[in-house]
């Protein structure tokens, strides 16, 4: 393995071992990781990574994940940066799955959570703040920001507001710069995988196929998952709804991406080797949909009105994530405890130099103190 392959692993894998906090967070503690101590690419290519992660199904931190491993490392950059990124979660989803089968209930993990939750909307305001700057290159962007923030408030799919986002800034500086270029054209590329898969028993390649098709067609957060593994797990029979809002659990609580939940309920399903095939169909989408997107980038940019899109999008992107933060916020910051460590974590993130994976394990640390002493 060269040494940029071997930069691209450690890097990802770190990250997924402390990537609490959901892909908000995810990818403003690879911001401070990737752009701000290695400088692999600009903050504005950074930028419209996002916001093109954005518009494909599969957990978008994931598949940023393999955006930048795939810009420093190429093709098998992609596949190791993944991989990396989701193995530590997969491994520990697995040990709490066998520890959940053979006891019947999970380890205490809530104080340390606590903590970790306030911690972590510090990180995602600190890169908010950073790549806010970058989006925002006129009047109009402000505009839809507000725009795609109040209707994210609102409740509105995220999808739906960016691409709406893209395509109104798009419409606009087009006409506004009253410029007709010769565009190449881009086919957008969607794929839709259909397994109608009628269930008796749970054999390996069905659960394959179950969550291959989940992973190809999943856009949004954990209560998106829960719905879709809900019609194709519970309503067919294979295991009871309290097992799954367990599992929907694990996936929240460890690090990396929600969907290792795949991990635990393939355990449960049919062992190990249920295990393995969970994860591999559900996060195999999201390899081939980065695989085939990336090398469209760097013509989107150089297209006039595609380049209007991908800066429309992008600020969508930072007042989506804006959104997340002002809801985290709301259910998080409710208890005195909660507010002294967000505090503490904003110092760490504005006023010092300290990692935000350093910010996570104090943050962690400081909630397991709190709540032991005031308990």
């Amino acid at each position: 393995m060269n040494s940029k392959l071997k930069e691209v692993a450690l890097v990802f894998f770190k990250l997924g071992c402390f990537a609490f906090g959901g892909p908000a967070a995810h990818i403003a503690m690879m911001e401070d990781e990737i752009i701000e101590k290695r400088k692999w690419m600009t903050r504005d290519y950074f930028l419209d990574l996002i916001g093109t992660t954005n518009l494909i199904p599969g957990p978008n931190s994931t598949e940023m994940t393999m955006h930048c491993g795939y810009e420093r490392a190429g093709k098998v950059g992609l596949f190791v940066a993944g991989i990396a990124f989701i193995f530590p979660a997969t491994v520990i989803t697995a040990l709490l799955a066998y520890l959940y089968v053979k006891y019947g209930q999970l380890p205490e993990v809530e104080p340390f959570i606590y903590g970790i939750k306030p911690a972590v909307l510090a990180i995602i305001a600190g890169a908010i703040l950073k790549l806010g700057k970058k989006a925002i290159k006129s009047t109009e962007l402000i505009i839809i920001g507000v725009l795609v923030l109040v209707v994210s408030l609102l409740g509105v799919n995220e999808v739906v507001a960016l691409l709406a986002a893209g395509v109104l800034g798009m419409l606009y500086f087009y006409i506004k710069s009253k410029t007709v270029s010769n565009l190449n054209s881009i086919s957008p590329l969607i794929l839709f995988l259909g397994f109608n898969t009628t269930i008796a028993k749970v054999t390996t390649l069905k659960l394959f196929l179950i969550f291959l098709k989940v992973g190809a067609i999943l856009y949004g957060s954990g209560y998106v998952l829960f719905a879709y593994l809900d019609a194709e797990l519970v309503t067919r029979g294979l295991m009871t709804r309290a097992e799954l809002i367990d599992a929907i659990a694990i996936g929240q609580f460890t690090p990396g991406p929600v969907l290792s939940t795949s991990t635990f309920i393939g355990y449960q399903l049919s062992g190990f080797t249920g295990a393995l095939v969970a994860t591999a169909g559900i996060f195999l989408p999201s390899f081939l949909f980065v695989l085939i997107l990336n090398p469209f980038i760097p013509r989107m940019q150089k297209s006039r009105i595609l380049r209007y899109f991908l800066d429309s999008v992008n600020v969508a992107a930072v007042a989506v994530m804006l959104a997340v933060l002002i809801i985290m916020a709301k259910d998080t910051l409710v208890e005195w405890q909660g507010i002294i460590i967000a505090l503490i974590a904003t110092f760490l993130t504005f006023k010092t130099k300290v990692s935000t994976i350093w910010t996570i394990v104090i943050g962690a640390v400081l909630g397991f103190v709190l709540l032991s002493i005031t308990t």
